[in-house]
């Protein structure tokens, strides 16, 4: 009864053996390796974009922020929502290869709105020298409480940003939980709507550790490349990065483990609302939000169950109080595991 985070889960075994495959014989360093070869090619086609740049990482941290760098100058700031894992929860990386770029919230909600975007962009280049200077957007797809935007959403985020002539970054750590939810292309999702880099997600959908950079725009490609190797995220054995994007998107696992994924969850979901539950959150992709009382908790805790109390504490006297909680689903959740937790609230 695992569900505090998509970080935690196994990786896919063909993930695995791609890896065991890679490690025969020599390779090409620095992506200079054949498999990448393909990773690019593959991405290209997937996204309907010939010309585009394709950058493997290992990290999310890394791909935010080093995209984000290649975007943003130090003097400009970037437009987030106030809880984008980009201010929440990656450690000020952002402002530090940015070369203190600062990061400016947009609204008081997971997504931000057209209105709030325009808002925020027009309260900056207000003091002339003095102040921060407008930089790129950023959006969270998913976003850190589990909801997904609508490609008419993101068009009209895209579309204020672009009336004041600035770049828009998609963080998409659950880039194919998004879009399996969504039943869109890629291509709608990012470029077509305005997008112009994405940081792709394979960690939490069963890769071991990777993620793909990906800008529209090629001129952005060679700054990228320095950023990346003076950041020390260049890999010498990158085929080890390569074999697992490479096995990832092959056949289309990436889909498929996402769809396991958002599909545990609205199992999830599905039980937790017949039991009463309230979601605090709507639960749109592979994540949940939700209240139940502090007895409960305890009780699920006690029988061994993984999750994060989000709000309020276990610690207490009150065993009616309601504590929120988030639970996050991933490929490799077995149906049985999910009924025997939901049990807990029936019984």
């Amino acid at each position: 009864m695992f569900f505090a985070s998509d970080n935690a889960g196994p990786a896919h075994p063909a993930i695995m053996d791609a890896l065991a495959k890679s490690n025969e014989g020599y390779a090409p360093p620095y992506g200079a390796d054949p498999i990448m070869d393909e990773v690019r090619q593959q991405i290209r086609e997937i996204f309907e974009a010939p010309e585009a740049a394709v950058y493997l990482v290992a990290t999310g941290t890394a791909a935010n922020s080093l995209a984000l760098a290649t975007l943003c100058q130090p003097f400009e700031t970037v437009f987030c929502a106030p809880v984008a894992h980009i201010h929440e929860d990656e450690c000020n990386a952002p402002e530090f290869y940015t070369g203190g770029a600062k990061l400016t919230l947009v609204g008081d909600a997971d997504k931000m709105t057209p209105a709030s975007l325009r808002a925020s962009i027009e309260a900056e280049e207000s003091r002339g020298v003095h102040g921060p200077q407008r930089g790129p957007v950023s959006i969270t797809q998913v976003t850190e409480r589990g909801t997904v935007y609508s490609v008419e959403e993101l068009t009209a985020l895209c579309g204020v940003a672009k009336e004041f002539g600035l770049p828009v970054h998609l963080d998409g750590a659950r880039f194919a939980n998004a879009l399996v939810a969504l039943g869109c292309t890629p291509a709608e999702m990012t470029w077509k709507a305005g997008v112009d880099a994405v940081s792709f997600g394979g960690t939490k959908n069963g890769c071991v550790g990777v993620e793909a950079v990906i800008f529209f725009d090629p001129a952005k490609a060679w700054e990228f490349e320095l950023r990346r190797k003076r950041g020390a995220h260049l890999f010498s054995k990158h085929r080890y990065l390569s074999a697992q994007m490479n096995a990832y998107l092959k056949d289309d696992l990436w889909l498929e483990s996402a769809r396991r994924a958002n599909a545990n969850c609205a199992r999830l979901a599905e039980g937790l609302r017949d039991a009463g539950v309230t979601f605090t959150y709507p639960p749109e992709a592979n994540t949940v939000f939700c209240t139940f009382p502090r007895a409960i908790h305890q009780r699920l805790f006690d029988a061994g169950a993984a999750y994060n109390v989000w709000s309020g504490s276990l610690e207490g006297t009150d065993p009616d109080e309601l504590l929120e909680a988030r639970f996050v689903c991933e490929w490799s959740i077995e149906a049985a595991e999910i009924d025997r937790f939901v049990g807990f609230f029936r019984e």
